[in-house]
């Protein structure tokens, strides 16, 4: 039964680890929001520091993973498992410091998901890692189940661990509302990129490309749920602004357009036209959903 404990900490210590980075990175403010042991550093610091800790958690986790069989045992695999208690250690040692310094700030263990102040739960769950990666030093290479037996034993066995990391982890509740709860459109962070990426594939894109003159855009805005996106281009031989407004959606956003004469005064038309007929007015306005 002991054995299989500490065989068990291995997988768990990797997927907790690559998955707190992967969590971090994922954001589009990596290193510059308010949470994690990093803002007890000083300002210039705290984004080196948060790639140099995401960093340190991906290295280790693929860590485990390599050293895990045959390939790393030995002198590799308690390098790399003492490594890790290390870490867990002194994050537990940060996350007390930071309780006691900063108590408004949450731990930043798996990115925006632990926004919560530092609570004895997460000092605990850090605690228990650090015993559990120390536990690990030392085991045999892993090997799948011999029989069905001890495969469920396994089972049962990373269950109960998660449970328990589960009970210790406010990221859970934080899942659990983000599910049920989303932020408006006016206040989600939306990359540019990623309106971008919308807008070509976009049937608007397609209808009013040959219309263009540049694929790079000359002005991006964002006004509320839309975003705008300008394009030099030329109608009918005439010069014209291409105005693309994409929605903030998340999926299968409605994309506008509009085309404004660039050598007339503003005048909308309360008439739609394709992009091959001649254009009367200065702005002609098409919606595509």
């Amino acid at each position: 039964m002991l054995a299989v404990v500490r065989e068990v900490q291995v997988p768990l210590l990797a997927v907790l680890l690559i998955g707190g980075c992967a969590a971090k990175a994922g954001h589009p403010r990596w290193g510059r929001h308010e949470s994690g042991p990093t803002v007890i550093c000083p300002l210039r610091l705290r984004r080196p520091a948060a790639i140099a800790l995401c960093a340190t958690e991906l290295a280790l986790g693929v860590g485990l993973l390599i050293t895990a069989g045959r390939v790393g045992a030995g002198a590799p695999a308690s390098a790399v498992r003492a490594a890790t208690a290390l870490l867990f250690g002194t994050g537990a040692a940060a996350l007390h410091e930071l309780r006691s310094r900063r108590p408004d700030a949450g731990c930043g263990c798996f990115g925006e998901l632990s926004r919560t102040p530092v609570s004895w739960r997460a000092i605990t769950r850090a605690a228990l890692l650090c015993v559990a990666a120390l536990s690990a030093i030392g085991i045999p290479p892993l090997r799948m189940p011999d029989s069905a037996g001890q495969a469920w034993l396994t089972l049962a066995v990373a269950t109960a661990e998660l449970g328990v990391l589960a009970a210790l982890s406010p990221e859970i509740g934080q899942a659990m509302l983000r599910l049920g709860h989303t932020d408006p459109c006016e206040l989600r962070d939306v990359p540019v990129g990623r309106t971008l990426s919308a807008l070509r594939a976009s049937a608007s894109w397609r209808d009013y490309q040959q219309v263009l003159v540049a694929t790079t855009p000359d002005d991006i805005w964002r006004e509320g749920c839309w975003r705008f996106v300008v394009f030099p281009g030329v109608l009918a031989s005439r010069p014209v602004d291409v105005v693309f407004a994409v929605h903030l959606a998340d999926r299968g956003a409605p994309v506008r357009v509009g085309m404004l004469d660039t050598d007339a005064d503003f005048a909308p038309s309360h008439e739609a036209q394709s992009p091959d007929t001649p254009i009367e007015d200065p702005l002609q306005l098409s919606n595509h959903v």
